[in-house]
């Protein structure tokens, strides 16, 4: 298992070894406390409870703050939890950080994406709208949404104006480029969801770590491929 929570902070540029400028996410994670752990023999699955941030008793509920209390651990901002496998031990109060994860590594990113309060269509699904020439008086209205006598109702699911943002998004695949353990920050590739808010940080599902290619060992197997011409004997006109 590997997952952290952690804290958006927002984006700048970095530059990696061959000059090229990298537009990354910092994030803020760590140390995230186990504040329980659940097996498959007493909850039915196996997974951890972990926590970040800080805030005072006065803002907990009382199932937190009996969560807290057990654990003799500081009240967290916010608590979530993450499914491990059966070979997997751990223990009540030890912390993960940033350096569980290594440059290179891919991960993915859950947050909530920016609230734009209620919208409409065009807007929240991107209609086309109707000829913007005089007498149509229906510019960017959503028209005619269901027949009257057949079905004799609007179909679930139908694109109409509401609410839109403050969903949860997972951007999948992005590549860790650096890490501060001092800090407690994690550069990540690209954007994250949402503003500055809290995130969780796991390891990618669908793609392993990025091997990077040393420029040494591109130019040894160009020389190679030189060589193997080399010997070949030339081609019978």
């Amino acid at each position: 298992m590997k997952g952290i929570l952690g804290k958006k902070l927002g984006m700048t540029q970095v530059f990696d070894e061959d000059g090229r400028l990298v537009p990354v996410t910092v994030i803020e994670g760590g140390p995230c406390p186990v504040l329980q752990v659940k097996t498959k023999a007493t909850d039915g699955y196996d997974a951890v409870l972990v926590g970040y941030g800080e805030k005072t008793e006065k803002r907990c509920t009382k199932p937190e703050l009996g969560i807290f209390t057990k654990t003799k651990v500081t009240p967290k901002q916010i608590i979530r939890e993450l499914r491990t496998t059966p070979d997997e031990s751990y223990e009540v109060g030890q912390a993960f950080d940033v350096d569980l994860f290594t440059p290179g590594d891919y991960v993915d990113v859950s947050g909530l994406s920016i609230g734009k309060g209620f919208q409409g269509g065009m807007k929240r699904w991107h209609w086309k709208g109707v000829r913007k020439t005089r007498g149509s008086m229906h510019h960017r209205a959503p028209g005619s949404i269901g027949s009257s006598s057949d079905p004799s109702r609007v179909f679930k699911g139908h694109h109409l104006p509401g609410h839109m943002g403050n969903v949860l998004r997972t951007i999948q695949n992005l590549e860790v480029v650096e890490v501060d353990k001092e800090n407690h920050l994690l550069l990540v590739k690209g954007s994250v969801p949402g503003k500055a808010g809290y995130v969780v940080v796991k390891a990618a599902l669908k793609k392993k770590h990025k091997v990077k290619k040393v420029a040494s060992q591109v130019e040894e197997k160009k020389e190679k491929k030189k060589e193997e011409k080399e010997k070949k004997p030339p081609k019978k006109q």
